[in-house]
């Protein structure tokens, strides 16, 4: 029985994730749950599932969960201090953090010192502190297992494979709804339609990602910090059916692929069940029902945030720290509508500008760039409403 701490139960990831244990109620074991709002929600996962320990993210929402009758006893400190106390909580064997934002950063470093398998889902925790994590994981002999569909399909295709044999990886992306279209043609996109995804369904703002292409930028920077190689290592190919979750080139010419159904469950069944592998209860692949499999090049002058992402990590040191925050400021403009779709890089790229690339060691040292790009491009994004 492997027992499961989930961060962020209520998103969709963490619905996905409760539903994998529910496939596998005799290997699995939920004994740690950590929410966001949606009170109603999480006090119905407590009750099906009675971990022992569960938190929110605010007292407010501890408050509602109280009123829907769940004992206050099993209620673990609301916000980051929460996230700590499940993802160290000593029976838990394997973390997975699919909470949104940088609030899992210390979550993860937490699970990580106490000698826990981590599953990871967040994008933000190895963009502000990779090598920060990895090395920490390094440090206690502690696994981290990706979660991602792209990454975990690298993971897959990387199995029992060394580092010298590796020559280059291809993350996949499926273009968002915008695939195809013209910078002068996203002007006067809204994030209702930045948010019509053609085959994932996902979170708010990492919808919008997709939309912007940051989300495959993101996973440049995870790329580099799980698979230990250099951004010109890295390429990204538009491949809409999102059929082939990523590839591994060798250093013979051999190409390998991972091809699956368009299911989180399934990779993060991968990583649950990791070095064993598991039946599963959803349909297999139908490879002549997929028919075609397209394959194109990213078009970077309309959605130039992965250009951003690439000189972020070439960069290194601190400005995907920067990248990251003025990239969350940014996109929680636009769904407020305060901002328009265009506007999204020019904030990040401005705020980029207006740093200087400094080391950082330490998670003061991250939390600290990333206040002041978040304090940064909130000025900026001020701006650009003014010249709207």
């Amino acid at each position: 029985m492997k027992r499961i701490a989930i961060l962020g139960s209520t998103g969709s990831v963490g619905q996905s994730a409760l539903a994998v244990v529910d496939a596998h109620a005799d290997r699995l074991q939920v004994v740690g749950l950590a929410a966001g709002e949606n009170a109603d929600l999480f006090a119905a996962q407590i009750a099906r599932y009675r971990p022992r320990v569960a938190t929110m993210a605010s007292g407010s929402a501890l408050d509602r969960l109280e009123q829907s009758g769940i004992p206050k006893a099993t209620f673990g400190a609301p916000g980051r201090d929460g996230l700590v106390e499940v993802a160290s909580h000593p029976d838990a064997d394997l973390v997975l953090c699919a909470s949104s934002g940088t609030d899992g950063l210390e979550a993860v470093l937490a699970a990580i010192e106490h000698g826990k398998a981590v599953a990871l889902a967040n994008k933000e925790v190895l963009v502000m502190a990779g090598g920060i994590v990895t090395e920490a994981a390094r440090r206690r002999g502690v696994a981290i297992l990706p979660v991602d569909s792209e990454h975990n399909a690298i993971h897959q295709c990387l199995h029992g494979r060394t580092g010298s044999e590796l020559k280059r990886l291809v993350l996949t992306a499926s273009g968002g709804p915008f695939r195809g279209r013209s910078a002068s043609e996203l002007t006067k996109v809204t994030a209702e339609d930045a948010l019509k995804h053609p085959t994932w369904r996902m979170g708010r703002k990492i919808t919008i990602d997709s939309a912007t292409l940051m989300n495959k930028g993101l996973e440049v920077i995870e790329a580099h910090w799980l698979f230990g190689v250099r951004a010109d290592q890295i390429d990204v190919v538009i491949h809409p059916q999102s059929v082939v979750h990523s590839m591994v080139e060798l250093t013979d010419g051999s190409v390998i692929a991972q091809l699956g159904v368009t299911d989180m469950r399934l990779p993060i069944q991968y990583a649950f069940s990791y070095p064993e592998r598991w039946p599963t209860p959803m349909p297999p692949l139908d490879l002549a029902r997929a028919g075609r499999l397209e394959f194109d090049v990213p078009d970077t002058n309309a959605f130039p945030c992965l250009l951003l992402a690439y000189r972020a990590l070439e960069a290194e040191r601190s400005l995907p720290v920067v990248l990251n925050a003025a990239n969350e400021i940014a996109v929680a403009r636009f769904l407020d509508g305060r901002i328009g779709f265009g506007s999204i890089p020019r904030v990040i790229e401005l705020t980029m500008d207006a740093h200087r690339p400094a080391p950082v060691a330490t998670l003061a040292e991250v939390r600290a760039v990333d206040g002041w790009a978040r304090e940064y491009s909130q000025d900026v994004a001020r701006g650009v409403e003014l010249n709207v």
